[in-house]
């Protein structure tokens, strides 16, 4: 039997593709937003982590 004919038995599954398209979403629209407006002197900081020595 297929992964498929055990989803198709449950009530109600059709609603997690969408919530789960819903997540990504907001997520890189949020991750998106954030690159956009981080200021530039915090990206040469964060891009110095690893050779910093503190």
């Amino acid at each position: 039997m297929k992964f498929s004919t055990y989803l198709e038995q449950i009530t109600g599954v059709s609603v997690y593709p969408i919530i789960s398209l819903l997540l990504f979403v907001i997520f890189f629209v949020l991750v998106t937003y954030w690159v956009y407006s981080i200021d530039k002197n915090e990206i040469k900081r964060i891009e110095n982590f690893p050779l910093d020595d503190n």
